[in-house]
This record gives C-alpha cells, structure tokens and sequence, in this order.
C-alpha cells in the first residue's frame, strides 16, 4: 500500500493502536507496599496474563486498526456482511466500551489500564471521526509529483494549462495543437523556457493555426486526441471495473498521482501505480499534474 494514500485519521489511528499495543505490558493494576515488607519480588500482572481482557481491550483494538488500514488497499472486501473498515469501527468501539469498564471494576488501575483506556478512546474517536472530519480526511503526507514533483498551480481537469507546464505531465512544455510539429519537443535540451517563446517556421505556424481552428468549427475534438496525463483527486474516490462491475477495484487516495489513460465521456479510464485499470465516472474538482 502506498504511503501517500493515507490520511491524517489513518495516522492518528495507527498511533493509537501502537500505544495500546505498548499499554498491553504494563502493570494491569498498582499497590502500596507495606512498611517494612520487601515488595521487590512481587510480580505485578499485565494484561498478557489475563486471556480475556488481553483479547478483547487490547488485541481487539490492534486488530480493528489493522481492517480500517487494509480496507484503504482492499476497498468492497466484506467480513460477515460487513465492510472490512465497518468491521474495524465496530472492533475499536467495543475495546473501548471493554476497557471504560473493567477500569471501573479495579480498585487500583495500573499504568497499563490507564493508558490502554486512552489508547482505546483515542483511536475509536480517530476510527469514527476519520471519514467525517475534513482536517482527518486531508492527506497525511503532502502530494508531490510522479518524477519532478508539483510545479506551480495545479489546475482542474478540463482546463488549459498555463506557459511553461505541460498537458499532462508536471513541469513539461505547453501542449502544442493537435497535429503541429513543435520546433523543440518536450524533454529535449534547450526547450523554451516560460517567458522565452520558442522560434519557429512560418509556414509551420500557420499550419498549426489552421489545423487549431479545425476541432472549434467541428465541433468536439475526436477521441483521438486524448492524450495521457496525470492527476490527483481530491477526496478518495472508487475506480469501477472496465466491466461495468458494481463493485469497485481500488480506491484513488489524496495525495498520490494517478495516471488517465483513457476518456469515456464525463469518465476517465484510470491506471493506479500497481498497474490496475478502471473507470473514474466522478472526476470533479480532479487536480491535473
């Protein structure tokens, strides 16, 4: 799974889950030694030593973070009719409820109960609030650029892009018009800068002019015009089967550059960086690269 693809509620429950997974070897309760009595060779118990608040506070809670992270690579995988990330909640949840009452139950808590009932509401708030709070949703790491990084402004689909950046790659050279031959093609030295406009042949110029003015007085450009470019998505979105399967095949995370093939329509053919292929049908708001 790739890194970029989690948010800021995935790190808080990760962090969470680490904590309790730490709480678990803790003293599970404190005492006072009495005066005069050599209390070195009192082994107090932790949470390992008692099965059942050790699977159902602790270990629970390990293993609710685990499905709300596999569900970010896995998106529509089930478990008794329930989604894996659904499945996560309800188990982060109920370590928390487990753990509200056995600290109630203990005359005198320990480090570990204590900081495992913390643990616990921490990353129960983090599981429920994480798909629904706009500051958890944003990435936990910054997007950058599939070679060179974000150059400038990233603009919707369907705008032009500005001097100086490329149709679908970041930092390359304006599109030139369907069919001109560009003096100096991308990626090549000497390639015109922004603000220095490159020198080309007058006759080349006006066959460009006139085969731009072509797809305007026809009408919609052909679809072979479409040529690939990366983007970005604001919110995780589901990339849908070629299939026209229900179901969706992956999940396209903030944060992370995906490549668009192909357009179908409002749609876009899509292609995550594992290799898989699918359709993005809601492509509002994408950022291009």
């Amino acid at each position: 799974m790739n890194i970029r693809s989690l948010t800021r509620g995935d790190g808080v429950v990760i962090g969470a889950a680490v904590v309790l997974f730490i709480a678990s070897f803790l003293d599970f309760s404190s005492y006072d030694c009495p005066q005069g009595v050599d209390c070195s060779r009192f082994d107090s118990p932790n949470a390992w030593d008692s099965l059942g608040l050790l699977m159902s506070v602790f270990l629970a809670g390990v293993i609710g973070a685990a499905l709300l992270i596999v569900s970010r690579a896995m998106p529509g995988r089930k478990v008794v009719g329930l989604d894996l990330g659904q499945f996560g909640v309800a188990l982060t949840v109920f370590a928390l409820w487990t753990a509200f009452w056995t600290i109630l139950d203990v005359n005198n808590a320990g480090a570990g109960l204590i900081l495992g009932l913390l643990a616990a509401l921490v990353l129960a708030a983090g599981a429920v609030a994480g798909p629904l709070v706009p500051a958890l949703k944003a990435p936990l790491l910054s997007p950058s650029g599939p070679a060179q990084g974000v150059q400038g402004g990233q603009q919707p689909y369907g705008a032009q892009p500005g001097q100086g950046q490329g149709y679908g790659f970041p930092g390359g050279q304006q599109q030139a018009p369907y069919g001109a031959q560009p003096s100096q093609g991308y990626g090549y030295p000497g390639a015109p800068q922004q603000g220095q406009p490159a020198q080309a042949d007058p006759a080349q110029a006006q066959q460009a002019q006139a085969q731009a003015q072509q797809p305007a007085q026809g009408g919609a450009a052909p679809a072979g015009d479409f040529t690939p470019f990366w983007f970005a998505v604001p919110v995780a979105r589901p990339l849908y089967g070629e299939d026209g399967s229900p179901n969706p095949i992956a999940e396209l995370a903030p944060g992370t550059w995906y490549l668009a093939v192909e357009q179908r329509g409002q749609s876009l053919i899509a292609q995550t960086q594992d290799g898989r292929r699918g359709v993005l049908q809601d492509t509002t708001g994408i950022q291009r690269g």
